[in-house]
């Protein structure tokens, strides 16, 4: 067996001590670097000296404004200063309470007050929202701004300015501020519905343990983007704590209008990304090679490709170069993160030199529970459980599918004031319900679907339609497809790509799917075969995090 550890396993205390330790290690390397202006601006960067220095200031002067054990609500864009609120309300103890920027005021001054909040951090622009907050909730002080000149009132810059001076003038109140590792530091709510979000209690120690445990596994480049939004545990502990674990550089993209000519000027080494981000790569490339006429050419050149590699001669960074420029000729890495990839996706990127990783996770579990190793991929899998978490199937079924169930250092505290519906998610014996279905082999997890997705005939039958949309993850005049049940018959729901089709000269998309369902019915079971199909002309609604509402939770 290759070896598998890449890292050695550094373990961390606490945030500050993480902080502290990303100064003296990665001193002056680039930590971030961003653009104020994404056309005209200059690349600004902060090096994690720099960053650690931040920290301090503005924690120390946090500690004055009375953060400490409180809770701080923070929304707005991915962003520096952001970043280093995060870390500064941590290291002194504090709980950080991250939420959707794109919320309405209502939502985030329900949500703010179901958390008790105690203070407010935004972006400027969305001062109307944080004025929404102040008038439902007892706030400490008026909200600050993360992204104002530091001339301007109640900055987080000028926070900062602040803080440096008190922090030269004595280091007591940052590093005598009292943590505990093990109490509530991040309290993320999992739904922007009115009122119903669950907030899920995560310990400092639960994040540091997951990134800890993860990113020794992992062959990380010196430089990625920053895409993933940073309310979300995804975000959040991969992007913000296990970067700064492994000291590399995260260029702040300015939004999705400007991705690809970020790739190019930025030439990330790796990325981290949702599944959406990877199937929309990978169309294009298709796309583009179809419209050029090199398609069979690029197909042609990946068999060869494989064929030499089996005698360990690699030679696709040469033969794919005009199609690795699109990512910046530099990534050779991909994880993915939130929803299933397609096998035949993470081997098309495979052949072309860039190897895909996906892995599992939920927001209660900090939030990584498996991943694909660098030095250990097992296609179709989710990858291997942590070392540091245990995982069995609650009453597998003949093919030994069941609800996964987990338990570890990374799995939460519980929800916030919800002791009813905490009891319900844990076992007798201390084992998370994650709600995913799937089945275990060995140390690795292979997912079949979601629990509350899971669509149960009058015959009894369970069917997943997770396992039914895979089957159409490769055609690429499939944008979206969602699988639900009416009458008691499966029905698929498709949202075309039409600009495909009339590249394709596929002149009628509603008789060329009917032939593709035909296809995928055969051979398979009565109970999942697909009895209609249907055509939409718009995407289907999404999370923030870009995964498709079903109608479940478009109700809700």
């Amino acid at each position: 067996m290759k070896k598998e550890k890449l890292h050695e396993k550094v373990k961390f205390k606490n945030m500050r001590e993480l902080v502290e330790w990303i100064g003296n290690t990665h001193g002056e390397k680039i930590a971030y670097s961003y653009r104020k202006d994404p056309v005209k601006g200059e690349v600004i960067t902060k090096s994690f000296t720099q960053m650690r220095d931040d920290i301090r200031a503005l924690a120390t002067k946090l500690v004055e404004m009375g953060c400490t054990g409180k809770k701080s609500v923070i929304f707005g864009k991915y962003s520096y200063e952001w970043i280093v609120m995060y870390f500064s309300v941590l290291s002194i103890g504090g709980i950080l309470v991250p939420l959707d920027k794109d919320w309405q005021g209502e939502e985030l001054a329900e949500t703010a007050s179901t958390a008790e909040a105690d203070f407010v951090f935004c972006d400027k622009e969305l001062s109307e929202k944080a004025a929404k907050i102040a008038e439902k909730v007892k706030l400490f002080t008026t909200p600050c701004y993360l992204n104002a000149e530091e001339s301007e009132e109640n900055s987080v810059a000028g926070l900062i300015t602040a803080g440096k001076a008190m922090f030269e003038a004595s280091q007591d109140a940052y590093f005598n501020a009292v943590i505990d590792p093990l109490a509530l530091g991040l309290l993320v709510f999992t739904s922007g519905t009115t009122g119903k979000g669950k907030g899920v209690m995560l310990s400092q120690n639960s994040i540091l343990e997951d990134m800890s445990d993860v990113i020794q596994y992992i062959d990380f480049g010196g430089k990625t983007l920053g895409l993933l939004p940073l309310h979300h545990t995804y975000g959040s502990s991969v992007m913000i704590v296990g970067h700064a674990m492994i000291g590399c550089e995260v260029y702040i993209s300015s939004g999705l209008r400007y991705i690809m000519k970020e790739l190019k000027e930025q030439k990330p080494e790796h990325l981290i990304l949702v599944p959406l981000y990877i199937e929309n790569f990978y169309r294009k490339i298709l796309a583009n090679a179809k419209d050029t006429g090199k398609e069979k050419t690029l197909f042609k050149m990946m068999k060869i490709s494989n064929f030499l590699r089996k005698f360990g001669i690699d030679l696709r960074r040469k033969l794919f170069k005009s199609v690795l420029a699109a990512f910046g000729g530099e990534v050779k890495m991909i994880i993915s993160g939130g929803a299933p990839v397609n096998p035949d996706i993470i081997y098309f990127f495979e052949s072309i030199g860039i190897q895909s990783l996906n892995g599992y996770g939920i927001t209660e579990c900090a939030p990584i529970i498996a991943v694909n190793r660098s030095m250990r991929t097992v296609p179709g899998s989710v990858g291997v459980v942590l070392d540091i978490d245990q995982v069995r199937i609650d009453e597998p079924n003949e093919d030994g599918e069941g609800e996964i169930l987990v338990k570890g250092p990374n799995v939460m505290l519980g929800y916030y004031k919800d002791e009813k519906t905490t009891a319900e998610v844990f076992t007798e014996d201390g084992y998370f319900r994650t709600g995913d279905y799937g089945k275990l082999e060995g140390d690795v997890i292979y997912i079949t679907g979601r629990k509350k997705n899971l669509i149960i005939l009058s015959n009894g039958e369970n069917v997943s339609p997770e396992e039914i949309e895979m089957k159409f993850a490769d055609e690429r005049i499939i944008k979206e497809i969602v699988v639900s049940a009416e009458n008691d018959r499966i029905v698929a729901e498709v949202f075309p790509d039409t600009e495909y089709a009339a590249l394709a000269g596929i002149e009628d998309i509603e008789a060329y799917l009917n032939e593709k369902v035909k296809e995928a019915n055969k051979g398979e079971k009565p109970a999942k075969e697909i009895a209609k199909l249907r055509l939409r002309e718009t995407p289907f609604p999404k999370t923030t995090t870009n995964k498709i509402k079903r109608q479940e939770e478009i109700k809700t």
